[in-house]
C-alpha cells in the first residue's frame, strides 16, 4: 500500500509542534529525503542542558515507514514534554540535569509511501556497515539481493543511507557525547507482548554493560509492578545484520569511560490484529492499532515508560552499579537472560 508523495501526518504534527512552541527547542534539519517528487526533512530536536556531564535520553520512531505507531508514541510523548514547559516546574528543574532529545520522524519517506524501507529501498535498521557474528534467518536477517526484498541492507560498501547517518550523526552528537546516555527506538510488530530489547543483535554474547541493563530492568520492576514488558536481549528473539544499535553501541565502546544503554520498545502487534482480525486487510494493520480507542490506549500506555526512561537517565546514579555490587548485577543478567554464568563479553 502506497500512499504517493502527500506528507505524512506524523511529519506535520512535528511540524505544527515547533511551530507553535519552537522558541521552546533546539531545532536542526539532518537531512532531506526525496520521495518521488517531495523532498522531506528529517528532523533533530534538542532540549535541556548539553553540558557532557548530564546525563542524555534520547527518544527516535518511524525508522520503519510502515510502523507508525512508533512515531506516534514519541510525538505524544514529545507533545507532553512541550506542553508542560509552560508551567512544571518540576520538569525545568530535570532539564537542568538532562539533555533531551527527539527524532520521531527518522524515515519520512518510508511512512510517506507507506513501505518499511526507505524510498531507495533499504531497511534502515540492517543499513549499518556490520555483519552479524552468528547466523541469520534468511532475508528478515538482511540481504543484499535487490530492493525489491524485504529487509534489504543496500549495497555492500556503499555509505550509509542519509536518514540511518542522521540517526547516527544525532546519537554521537548529543548522547555518546555524554557521560551517561539512555536511547529509546520505538517500533511495532513482533509478537503479542510489548518487548524492550537491548544489543546485541548481531550475536548471542551479553554486551559489556549487561550489568547496566539489569540493574535498570530491576528499577523497572520495582517501580512499575504491573508492567506489561518483557526485558531482554534482541538475540533471544532473533539476529540480524546491520543493526544501527549495535553499530552505535560499539562506538560508543570506543569511549569506556561513557555508558550508553541502547533500548528498542518493540510493541507486540499480533495482539492487535487478534482482537481485529480485519486488520489483516491492510498492511499498516499488521504493525499498527487501526481502532481509534486502541491507538489512543497505547499512546497512554507508553508514555509512562517514556517518562520513566527520562527519569532513569537523570537519577542513573542513584542505581547504575558499581564495585560488587556490579559483578552481582552480571551474574543475575546471566542467569536471567542466557541461562549461563562466567562467560566473556562480546568484543
Amino acid at each position: 500500500m502506497h500512499y504517493g508523495e502527500r506528507e505524512p501526518p506524523e511529519l506535520v504534527e512535528l511540524e505544527r509542534l515547533v511551530s507553535a512552541f519552537g522558541d521552546m527547542l533546539e531545532l536542526r534539519v539532518m537531512c532531506e529525503v526525496s520521495a518521488g517528487a517531495r523532498n522531506f526533512p528529517v528532523y533533530a530536536i534538542t532540549l535541556g542542558n548539553p553540558a557532557p556531564g548530564v546525563p542524555a535520553v534520547g527518544y527516535f520512531g518511524g525508522v520503519h515507514g510502515v510502523e507508525r505507531i512508533g512515531s506516534a508514541v514519541v510525538l505524544a510523548f514529545l507533545r507532553s514534554v512541550i506542553m508542560r514547559l509552560r508551567w512544571d516546574e518540576t520538569l525545568h528543574h530535570q532539564l537542568e540535569h538532562l539533555r533531551m532529545v527527539f527524532m520521531p520522524v527518522v524515515n519520512p519517506g518510508g511512512l510517506a509511501r507507506g513501505t518499511r524501507a526507505n524510498p531507495a529501498g533499504v531497511d534502515l535498521m540492517r543499513n549499518a556497515p556490520l555483519d552479524a557474528r552468528d547466523p541469520v534467518p534468511w532475508l528478515l536477517g538482511g540481504q543484499r539481493f535487490s530492493p525489491w526484498l524485504p529487509w534489504y541492507r543496500g549495497r555492500q560498501g556503499e555509505p550509509m543511507q542519509p536518514e540511518s547517518q542522521a540517526l547516527c550523526q544525532v546519537v554521537e552528537g548529543e548522547l555518546l557525547s555524554h557521560d551517561f546516555s539512555i536511547a529509546v527506538d520505538c517500533h511495532s510488530g513482533f509478537g503479542t507482548s510489548d518487548r524492550i530489547w537491548f544489543p546485541y543483535a548481531s550475536t548471542r554474547l551479553p554486551i559489556a554493560h549487561l550489568p547496566e541493563m539489569h540493574a535498570l530492568a530491576e528499577i523497572l520492576d520495582q517501580t512499575q509492578l504491573h508492567h506489561p514488558y518483557v526485558f531482554e536481549p534482541q538475540s533471544s528473539q532473533y539476529l540480524t545484520h546491520g543493526d544501527l544499535w549495535d553499530h552505535l553501541y560499539q562506538r560508543a565502546g570506543l569511549e569506556p569511560a561513557c555508558i550508553h544503554l541502547p533500548l528498542t520498545l518493540e510493541m507486540g502487534s499480533w495482539l492487535w490484529v487478534k482482537k481485529n482480525p480485519r486488520q489483516m486487510l491492510s498492511l499498516l494493520g499488521f504493525f499498527n492499532p487501526l481502532i481509534a480507542h486502541r491507538h489512543a490506549r497505547v499512546l497512554r500506555r507508553h508514555i509512562h515508560w517514556l517518562e520513566f526512561i527520562g527519569r532513569a537517565a537523570c537519577g542513573h546514579r542513584g542505581w547504575v552499579p558499581t564495585g560488587p555490587e556490579r559483578a552481582r548485577h552480571r551474574e543475575l543478567a546471566l542467569r536471567r537472560w542466557y541461562d549461563m554464568g562466567g562467560v566473556s563479553d562480546a568484543d
